[in-house]
């Protein structure tokens, strides 16, 4: 026998490639995942977003405070979205998250412009995600001085100097942990419960054991409850460990509901399990529904706003990113943990998650049905 023999070798390698070939999950693979990255690394991640959403708080709307705002508007950083904002308002949108930064421009603003006395501008930017607000921060000084020495004219001599007082909301300091370890809790839990539940099915059909599942007297729904509740005791385990680290280790503060935010842990780990038995009904082995996990996996990281500011991603990975349940649970555990956020204040990003496990729910039934022909 010939220590290497190239007609055993060309078997070899055509079994392996009919194997491959029938192994069309495996195959897709090979090809998807390496072109989502290139997609989302070369348009969608932004490291400077721009035309983040703000809001105006002006009692006197006169021409310097227009000029301002115009300034502002001609950086790309800011968008006003909302003009006529009261203080009341501006404090709701800037809870919520529905805007970047709050501008307050003082009733006197004017005035004290034309005595030449030094105005002052509030500038106050949700600093939850640090990243976000420092471009947009960096270029007050410069924007407000040319602002107002324009409108004034060439005449009237030089503009007083603008005194910006910039109010970095819910991360005085723009600590990164704050960001980032919360955000860890929804990682860890995609990652492993994911993992684990979509698994549940193909066990059962690997080792055989298939038939006797579907031989007993139980309904399509009660054996999706039973694969998927006790890996919702291990996400449990799994919330207890992230929130003890976060606060002990990296004193990240908890200034809001504990009984609001474990309702909405609660809500996001039911979708992940059952997302992972969705996954199962339709993978047929465990090496794809891997495979599956981390083709989920891989968008849900990068367009979540956990990875990379979202707002300064493009339109389109903005639409697929609201797809993800990881996206709604860092707004709400964001909100909960560092901004105090109410009901209220969190009650979109949680009635997302719900409709996430009405939709998982239904599609893992009806596929599991499907499994019975």
């Amino acid at each position: 026998m010939t220590l290497l023999s190239l007609s055993r070798l060309r078997a070899l390698l055509v079994k392996e490639m009919i194997q491959m070939r029938r192994d069309r999950v495996t195959f897709a693979m090979m090809l998807a995942v390496p072109l989502m990255q290139l997609l989302l690394f070369g348009y969608a991640i932004n490291n400077d977003p721009k035309h983040l959403s703000a809001a105006l708080v002006a009692p006197t709307q006169d021409r310097f405070t227009r000029a301002m705002v115009s300034a502002l508007e001609l950086t790309g950083y800011y968008q006003f979205r909302h003009p006529a904002a009261t203080a009341a308002e501006a404090e709701a949108l800037i809870a919520r998250g529905d805007v970047s930064f709050v501008v307050t421009v003082p009733s006197d603003f004017g005035r004290r412009v034309q005595r030449g006395e030094d105005p002052q501008i509030l500038i106050e930017a949700d600093a939850t995600d640090p990243s976000v607000a420092s471009g947009a921060i960096s270029t007050l000084g410069t924007v407000a001085a040319d602002a107002l020495s324009r409108e004034l004219g060439a005449t009237s001599g030089a503009a007083p100097p603008v005194d910006i007082v910039v109010h970095r909301r819910y991360n005085p300091e723009g600590l990164t942990q704050y960001n980032i370890v919360p955000g860890l809790m929804g990682v860890i839990l995609q990652m492993i419960l994911v993992m684990m539940t979509s698994m549940a099915l193909t066990r059962e059909i690997e080792r055989g054991t298939m038939e006797n599942l579907l031989a007993m007297p139980a309904t399509p729904a009660e054996i999706m409850l039973g694969k998927v509740m006790p890996y919702m005791a291990v996400g449990a385990v799994q919330v207890a460990v992230v929130l003890v680290a976060a606060r002990g280790l990296f004193g990240v503060p908890f200034v809001g509901s504990f009984w609001l935010l474990g309702a909405g842990i609660f809500v996001f780990v039911l979708a992940l399990v059952i997302l992972g038995y969705l996954i199962s009904t339709a993978a047929r082995t465990q090496m794809q529904a891997m495979q599956l996990t981390f083709f989920v996996f891989l968008p849900s990281i990068m367009l979540s706003g956990f990875m990379f500011p979202f707002r300064g991603m493009p339109l389109w990975a903005r639409m697929l990113g609201e797809v993800l349940p990881l996206t709604h649970f860092l707004r709400l555990i964001r909100g909960v943990m560092l901004k105090g956020a109410g009901y209220a204040d969190v009650a979109r990003p949680l009635a997302a998650l719900s409709l996430f496990v009405l939709i998982f729910g239904a599609l893992a039934l009806l596929r599991f049905r499907r499994t019975l022909d």
